[in-house]
Order: structure tokens, then sequence, then C-alpha cells
């Protein structure tokens, strides 16, 4: 029997500092009504002087080991997807497998934005199925307030930071585990959602700091155009490919970039309101965490149950975007 990748550990981590809407009324113009209405937020979570995405790592897959008595030594590969390392290098995979003793596993860093825990998800199920490896650990992590200029109204309203941590292992269950997987990309997209400081194209200098290019910058309407379209026809796509309907699936975890997108998508895909898991109120976009602080949500509530459907899909910067399907199961 083929072997497959299965989620077996989930692990999370958002940081103490609340920023409300009403803590941001103060910084720029605008107003908790209109965050609200046009994007579902009300609250961020922002991480203190001494944090960075490497401390939120350690503890969403400290959470992880502890809840599930996983000894860090058995962990063969850590992946670390983030657009936010604490340096270009070493990776913050490095700084992870350190902290935490996992002596026996080798680690990486990926770039996929938003997209990045799917885009690490697939790559870790890939090293799974080879057989090469058995314990494969996955982390979303970012500290999008490093990259975030606070007077600019248009970005300041969307971000938070965060993480979340799952390990895969192999599984001989017939159809269970990771029964599926899209993933995307359009570089024409590049332009609409950046960060253009601080790469070899444009070095850390006083002209770059002056400029604010060590900020995101974002062509809100582009992007959102991109986006609503890209997430809805995926997620529909790897319903189709794996004969399921809207009815058949337990839950829906879409990247938490803006409310109105999400439900969008969820009414292309057919789902009742209780089918979509929603957290971007409480913690706004949290790039690549947002899929697994929702993952670890629904396990810790008891909602999600043995043989559940799971579909998550992301868009990101790239553009990238995709669709994870996985069958819960023990």
């Amino acid at each position: 029997m083929t072997k497959r990748a299965t989620i077996t550990a989930v692990g999370s981590y958002v940081p103490e500092d609340v920023l409300t809407n009403f803590d941001l009324e103060k910084m720029v113009n605008t107003n908790d009504e209109w965050i609200r209405a046009r994007t579902g937020i009300s609250e961020r979570r922002i991480v203190a002087e001494d944090e960075a995405t490497s401390d939120l790592s350690i503890a969403a897959i400290q959470n992880m080991l502890d809840e599930y008595e996983i000894d860090p030594e058995t962990i063969d590969c850590i992946i670390v997807a983030t657009v936010t390392p604490d340096m270009f290098f070493p990776s913050t995979g490095c700084l992870t497998q350190d902290a935490i003793g996992a002596t026996n596993a080798w680690a990486f860093d990926l770039s996929g934005a938003c997209s990045g825990f799917v885009y690490a998800i697939e790559t870790g199920t890939r090293f799974v199925e080879s057989g090469c490896y058995d314990r494969v650990l996955i982390v979303g992590a970012d500290t999008m307030s490093s990259i975030t200029d606070y007077s600019d109204r248009s970005t300041c309203i969307l971000f938070g930071d965060g993480a979340g941590a799952v390990l895969l292992e192999p599984t001989e269950r017939d159809g269970y585990g990771i029964l599926d997987s899209l993933v995307y990309t359009d570089g024409s997209g590049a332009r609409y959602l950046t960060m253009p400081g601080g790469g070899s194209k444009n070095p850390a200098r006083h002209e770059t700091v002056e400029k604010k290019l060590h900020y995101l910058r974002q062509d809100g309407r582009s992007v959102f155009k991109f986006a609503v379209n890209g997430m809805a026809e995926v997620s529909v796509e790897i319903l189709e490919r794996n004969n399921l309907e809207g009815k058949d699936i337990a839950f829906f975890i879409p990247h938490q970039a803006n409310k109105r997108i999400i439900d969008a998508t969820a009414r292309k895909m057919g789902l009742s309101e209780d089918q979509v898991v929603i957290n971007i109120d409480k913690y706004a976009n949290t790039t690549a965490a947002t899929i697994p602080l929702g993952l670890h949500e629904i396990i810790k509530d008891g909602r999600l149950q043995e043989g559940d459907y799971v579909v998550f899909s992301t868009f990101g910067a790239g553009f990238t975007w995709g669709a994870t399907l996985l069958r819960w199961g023990k």
C-alpha cells in the first residue's frame, strides 16, 4: 500500500499583546466600524520588543511537543514557512532546530508568503511519501508587525503576529491523511504585494530606509480581485478532483486575509457558515500562521472528528495560491 502523509500533532502560539481597532484609531485616520465592515478584523496580536519569528515558532512547537509528548530528537526535518525570518541567514529553521533540541533534524525556511503553510505541507508531504523521512515538522510563523508601516492605514489594519505547527507522519490507513493538494504561482502579480527593500535589489541603506522600502506595500484592489478568484477556483477544483461537494466537507480553513474573500470562496464551494473556520476577528492576517492556528482551534474545541474532510485554501504574494485536502484520523 502506498505510504501517505498525515497530520498527527498540532500546536500554536500567539503573543500576549493585543492591538485593537480602537488602538489603531489613535495612530491613523480609521475607525473600528470601518475596519470590521471591510475586513472582519477586531484585533490582532503583536510581539513584545524581545520577540522575533523564531520565538513564535519555538513556542508553537513547544506547545505541540508538550501536548502530544513528542521527543524532539525523533524529528527528521523542520520546514519553517515565513516571510519575516529573524535574519536572512542563518535560517529561522536553524534557530528553531537548535532551540527545541531537534538534534537529528535538518531544517530550512520556505518563502511562500500567505501561501507558505500550504506550500510547506505539499513539500513535507512529498518528503514523507518518498519514504526518506518519518517525522516532518511544518511551521507557519510570521512577525508581520516587523514589516508593517503603522502610518499607512491601508495596510496596518490588516496584519498580526502568530505561529502554528503541525507534525507530518506516514500512515497506511486507506483514504486518510493528506489526500490531495494543488499549488500555483503567477509571478506577474509580484508587483501588487511586495516588500521592496532589504534584498539584493534594494540593499539596506539610508535611502531605502527614508523611502520606507523595508515595509510591505500592497495594491489592495488588485490583490483582492485575484485573491477572490484564486482561492475560490482552487477550492472548488480540489473538491471536484476528489468527487466531493461542499456538503461532504466538515471544515473549510481558509487563509485569513479578509472576511469578504472568505465569504465569497465559501459561497462558491456551497458551504454553510458553520463549516467555515474564521479567526481573522481575533488575530487578523498572520500570513503563514493563519491556517495552522485555525486547525489547532477546532482540535482544541473538540469539533474535529475522526473521518472529517478538511480543506485548507490560501492566496498570497507572488501571486501564490493553493489548496490541501485532508481526511482527519488518528
